[in-house]
């Protein structure tokens, strides 16, 4: 039995691609009468004009989920660790996949170095790559990175959870790919802002291309596989939500940008990470500039001119 802790969008939609090919799937919210009104109405407001699959029961029971052999953890990078803390007792044995992107604030490490930390007697994974929850849940095409530090355990993560829309490529390398989905939400804000200020589209290039560069520098330093970062959980997500208004890292950066308000109730990844990264990045002494300034920027630190400003006073170099 598979579940997934968290029915937001994202969380919904891989219940349903699951669900859609005839597997039973628990997704637990937490909030109990929204998980009853899904179950009664089969449908989430989160994802307009879905119909959530027989085989998929929503449920506020912790209960049922912690029942699941296999959990996927769709929940905030911010709160992973909360959550796992309040149930650590029940996942002895258990195949944990994040599917949160992020760096945790308190302990600068990403979603698989909570799970080992809380969790030791879990199988923990990584689930990342370019995707978008409407895709998911409308069926179309996405591919996604699997990562797993146990390789036959990641081979029978990829069969369990492989749907006829979802293509699952595994990777020993979670470190690589734990870091790309979370550093990839801190870039995209940057070129939403850049968009949203009016600076161009060069400049967005400029931001994604240099951003990359920051990301495969903290990578390398901290061990990944650098060829990882040019994969799905690197450049293909960094991509995706780099140029698309539905990634909300991006629409976040678009009204940064603009100086407009944005809706305080949507979860920004790269804003948490942003400022996590700067500080891990300090602790190493690596010098991550475009990370620096949208952690500012996400923060009302600093507007965007300001930022402009900063970055192209940094000295000329080689690239």
């Amino acid at each position: 039995m598979i579940g997934i802790a968290g029915a937001g969008a994202f969380g919904t939609a891989l219940a349903v691609s699951l669900a859609r090919d005839g597997r039973p799937v628990t997704l637990w919210a937490r909030n109990a009468e929204a998980a009853a009104a899904m179950q009664a109405s089969r449908e989430n407001p989160r994802l307009p004009k879905v119909t959530l699959p027989e085989p998929l029961m929503a449920t506020g029971d912790i209960a049922a989920l912690l029942a699941c052999d296999t959990i996927l953890l769709a929940t905030p990078a911010q709160t992973l660790r909360g959550f796992l803390s309040d149930h650590a007792d029940a996942f002895d044995g258990k195949y944990l996949v994040a599917c949160c992107k992020g760096i945790d604030l308190g302990t600068l490490t990403g979603p698989a170095a909570s799970i080992s930390a809380v969790a030791p007697k879990a199988i923990p994974a990584i689930l990342t790559g370019p995707s978008f929850a409407d895709d998911i849940a409308r069926g179309l095409p996405t591919g996604l990175t699997l990562a797993c530090a146990d390789a036959d355990a990641g081979k029978m993560l990829q069969q369990w959870l492989s749907t006829s829309n979802l293509r699952l490529y595994t990777t020993t390398d979670v470190i690589g790919a734990e870091l790309g989905g979370a550093l990839k939400n801190v870039v995209a804000i940057g070129c939403g802002v850049a968009i949203g200020a009016g600076l161009g589209d060069s400049a967005r290039a400029a931001l994604l291309t240099r951003g990359f560069a920051e990301m495969q520098r903290i990578a390398d330093h901290l061990g990944a596989d650098p060829t990882t970062l040019t994969g799905l959980s690197g450049l293909g997500d960094l991509a995706l939500t780099c140029t698309s208004n539905l990634s909300r890292n991006y629409r976040f950066g678009l009204a940064l940008g603009a100086g407009e308000a944005f809706d305080t109730g949507t979860t920004v990844e790269g804003a948490a990470t942003a400022r996590a990264v700067t500080k891990l990045a300090q602790d190493l002494g690596l010098d991550l500039p475009v990370t620096a300034i949208v952690a500012k920027l996400a923060h009302g630190e600093i507007d965007p001119q300001t930022a402009l400003q900063s970055l192209l006073a940094r000295p000329l170099k080689e690239e």
